[in-house]
C-alpha cells in the first residue's frame, strides 16, 4: 500500500523540476499540505455537521434533514452557503483585532494538532517523538481563542461564556492529561506510532485490566467537556447565554468557530481510538491464529475510522442522553471525582506497568 511520504516524494520531485529556488518550492509545498489538510477538514465537518442532525433525528424518533440533495446530505452545503453570503458584522464596542483574530486561533489550532494522528500504516502527516505531549499541549491553546472572542465582543453574555470555558477547559485538562499518561506509562513512548503498535498483540482498553478501562471513561467524560460539548455545554448555555462566547459573530466567523468544534470532535475521539483501541491497528489477540489473520484483511484506514466514528457516535449520543449540568455540577465533577479517581488510577495503571501484569 502506498504511503504519504511516497505521495510526498513524488509531488516534491514533479515540482522540482518546475522551481528551482529551495526556499521557493518549500513554501510551494507547505501551501498545497495546508489547502489539502484545511479542504479535508471542511468535508470532515461537512459530513460530522450531517452526522450530529441524523444522529438527533434518530434519539428523537425524527427524520432529520430530508429535502436538499439525497436523504438531506446537501443541507450543510446550503447552510454552509447561507453563512457564506451572510454579513459579518462587529460591534462598534468591540476589539476589532482580537475580534477577528479569535475565529482564526480556532481553527489554526485544530490543523496543528491534527498533524501527528495515524490515520494507517505509513498515513501520518508528522511522527513526532513528543506526539502525545504535542496534541495536549497545543489542544490548549484554543481557549486563548475562546477568552479573546468572549472578551473583545465587549458583551456580558459572550464574556460569561469565555469565563466558563476557560475554567471548564483548565480544570479537565488535568484528567484528560492523566487518561493519556496512563497508555504512555505502559507503553513507554509519547510517539504515536510506537502507540500503535504496542497494541499489536491486543488493544489496551483489553489487555490494560481494569484501570485502562477507567482512563478510558475518564477521558471520554473529560473530552467531552474539554470541547464543549453537551452536557457540558455551560459556554454556550442558550437558555443562559444567548450563545455564549460567540454571540455576536455572525457569517463566516461564526462558521469558522463551527468548524473548529467539528474538528476538536473528531481529533478527541481519533485520539481515543488510537491510544486506548488500537488505532489502525485490527483486532488482534494474543499470538498467531485464524482470527488475527482474518482481521488483517481488513485496511487499517477502516479499521481507524470505524472506531473513531463509533466514538463520535457516543459522544453525540450524550447529548440527547443526559441534561445540562450548573456550573458548580460541571466544577464538582472534575475536582471532587474525575481528577481523585484519575490520581489513584495513575498509580494503579504504574503498579501493572512496573510488574508487566498487563496482558
Amino acid at each position: 500500500m502506498i504511503t504519504l511520504s511516497e505521495i510526498a516524494h513524488n509531488i516534491h520531485v514533479k515540482l522540482s523540476g518546475a522551481i528551482t529556488n529551495e526556499t521557493l518550492l518549500s513554501i510551494t509545498e507547505m501551501a498545497i499540505v495546508g489547502i489539502i489538510l484545511l479542504g479535508s477538514l471542511v468535508m470532515l465537518s461537512f459530513f460530522l455537521g450531517y452526522m450530529e442532525r441524523k444522529v438527533a433525528a434518530f434519539m428523537q424518533i425524527r427524520l432529520g434533514p430530508n429535502r436538499v440533495g439525497p436523504k438531506g446530505s446537501l443541507q450543510i452545503v446550503a447552510d454552509t452557503v447561507k453563512l457564506l453570503f451572510k454579513e459579518g458584522l462587529t460591534p462598534n464596542a468591540s476589539d476589532k483585532f482580537l475580534f477577528n483574530t479569535a475565529p482564526y486561533i480556532m481553527v489554526i489550532t485544530t490543523m496543528l494538532v491534527i498533524a501527528p494522528i495515524a490515520y494507517s500504516s505509513g498515513f501520518q502527516i508528522w511522527d513526532t517523538s513528543i506526539g502525545v505531549l504535542y496534541v495536549s499541549s497545543v489542544s490548549s491553546v484554543s481557549v486563548i481563542g475562546i477568552l479573546m472572542a468572549g472578551w473583545s465582543s465587549n458583551n456580558k453574555y459572550s464574556l460569561l461564556g469565555a469565563m466558563r470555558c476557560g475554567a471548564q477547559i483548565v480544570s479537565y485538562e488535568l484528567s484528560i492529561g492523566l487518561s493519556l499518561i496512563a497508555i504512555v506509562v505502559l507503553t513507554g513512548s509519547l510517539r504515536m506510532s510506537d502507540i500503535v503498535m504496542s497494541q499489536a498483540d491486543g488493544w489496551w482498553i483489553f489487555k490494560g485490566h481494569i484501570p485502562v478501562l477507567i482512563a478510558f471513561v475518564i477521558f471520554i467524560i473529560a473530552s467531552t467537556a474539554e470541547i464543549n460539548r453537551a452536557p457540558f455545554d455551560l459556554a454556550e448555555a442558550e437558555s443562559e447565554l444567548t450563545a455564549g462566547f460567540h454571540t455576536e459573530y455572525s457569517g463566516m466567523k461564526f462558521a469558522m468557530f463551527l468548524l473548529a468544534e467539528y474538528i476538536n470532535l473528531f481529533i478527541v475521539c481519533a485520539m481515543g481510538a488510537t491510544l486506548f483501541l488500537g488505532g489502525w491497528m485490527p483486532l488482534h489477540f494474543g499470538a498467531d491464529n485464524a482470527f488475527n489473520h482474518a482481521m488483517d484483511y481488513i485496511p487499517g484506514f477502516v479499521w481507524f475510522f470505524g472506531k473513531t466514528f463509533f466514538l463520535i457516535f457516543v459522544i453525540m449520543w450524550f447529548r440527547w442522553t443526559f441534561p445540562r449540568l450548573r456550573i458548580d455540577q460541571l466544577l464538582n465533577l472534575e475536582w471532587k471525582y474525575l481528577l481523585p479517581i484519575s490520581m489513584i488510577n495513575i498509580l494503579l495503571v504504574t503498579i501493572i506497568a512496573i510488574f508487566g501484569w498487563h496482558f
